[in-house]
């Protein structure tokens, strides 16, 4: 249920001198927070090829600008599930951020909603979500509030849990989907993480059922694996709510066809951050191919390893409709709480106008393969399309 109460914020911080981009604020949020938490925000599953390929692959895309275009009057502006957006950045979801600062979830609400920024609550997440919809609703400007879940095998749980996240005024489902079990987090276990005392997911209740397993059989197999959700689940999601549902990690293009077929809203292409299956490609590899699965209307975003404006021109000109940033706003809010994060969302949006300016972008109608430099065996290097 929504609260009269205006949820409240620490006293806001000073972010400290010297920050001129969203890498800045990596060292300084890593000196706030405990060593073993750091670990579980920051850190990835096996060798963490995957998280470090995420950054490295948008890095290896090159950009072949455009000039004198008259830009005169341009914008950020799109439309996504029936909502125009100022700018095409949301907040991915990322559970537990009091481990980074005591506000918390909340203090990434009021940041994203300041700055006309969507946001994915976790279903982990450490604040009530009706905080978080507080936040967003007090900020007419505010960008979409969109609500993760993970299934849980317990269709009366998931029914309030529904109603819960309708009731409190969030836009859209998130169903992550490539997660049915957690990846081996090496750097997390080497630094011995738990979650303390006093951080939990709080708006998960109940007592998940015991798995009752017989001598020898696999508590993954034969405990976790007949729980998770699979095509039939992703029905029964749209039959029990009206709100529209998008799926987070189906890469495959036959996964994601399927999911057009089943009649998902929208398609969030993501590795999970390099935090479950190591050696996946990263998400800028992906997104191309998804995106000629599904065709050009359905709505895509992607994730994973968004560090730059220019991450974001590149992401739209392979096919994306929208973007989330994830770690880099995480080491925002361990620096300076909810300031930190409104000023890495400032950074990111400057950085994508700039972007699209220097390429002859006056809208993001304009952002397309020809943006991107490719080599052609032919003749060097050339566009990869547009006049």
């Amino acid at each position: 249920m929504r609260s009269d109460a205006k949820p409240k914020l620490s006293p806001l911080q000073e972010i400290p001198a010297g920050i001129a981009n969203l890498a800045d604020f990596e060292a300084h949020g890593q000196a706030a927070v405990a060593p073993e938490h750091w670990a579980y925000l920051n850190g990835g599953a096996g060798d963490e090829i995957t998280l470090r390929g995420n950054r490295s692959a948008w890095d290896a895309l090159q950009l072949q600008p455009r000039v004198l275009r008259d830009l005169a009057g341009g914008h950020t502006r799109s439309e996504l599930l029936g909502r125009t957006l100022a700018h095409p950045i949301l907040l991915a979801p990322i559970a537990y951020q009091r481990l980074a600062h005591a506000d918390g979830e909340l203090a990434s609400a009021y940041a994203a909603a300041a700055q006309q920024a969507g946001m994915v609550l976790s279903a982990q997440s450490s604040m009530p979500m009706e905080a978080i919809a507080q936040a967003f609703h007090d900020e007419p400007s505010s960008g979409p509030l969109w609500f993760q879940l993970y299934w849980r095998d317990d269709r009366d749980f998931m029914l309030q849990l529904l109603r819960r996240v309708e009731a409190a005024g969030f836009q859209a489902l998130v169903l992550t989907v490539d997660a049915p079990v957690h990846g081996a987090r090496d750097r997390e276990r080497r630094a011995g993480f738990a979650l303390p005392a006093d951080i939990r997911a709080v708006n998960l209740g109940g007592i998940k059922k015991p798995l009752n397993l017989q001598p020898g059989q696999s508590e993954l197999f034969d405990g976790l694996m007949p729980r998770a959700a699979t095509w039939a689940e992703i029905d029964w999601l749209r039959a029990h709510s009206h709100l529209p549902l998008l799926l987070k990690g189906a890469n495959h293009p036959e996964d994601a066809r399927e999911a057009v077929a089943r009649g998902v809203a929208g398609l969030i292409v993501s590795n999970h951050g390099g935090r479950t299956l190591d050696t996946l490609p990263p998400t800028a590899a992906l997104l191309p191919r998804v995106r000629a699965a599904v065709g050009p209307e359905l709505p895509l975003l992607v994730d994973g390893g968004i560090r730059r404006g220019s991450d974001v021109l590149k992401a739209l000109a392979l096919g994306a409709d929208a973007v989330l940033l994830g770690r880099p706003y995480i080491h925002a809010l361990a620096t300076a709480g909810a300031l930190g994060v409104a000023r890495a969302l400032r950074l990111l949006r400057d950085e994508f106008e700039i972007a699209m300016a220097l390429c002859g972008c006056k809208t993001l109608d304009d952002i397309g393969p020809s943006q991107l430099w490719r080599a052609d065996a032919d003749a060097g290097f050339t566009r990869s399309g547009g006049p």
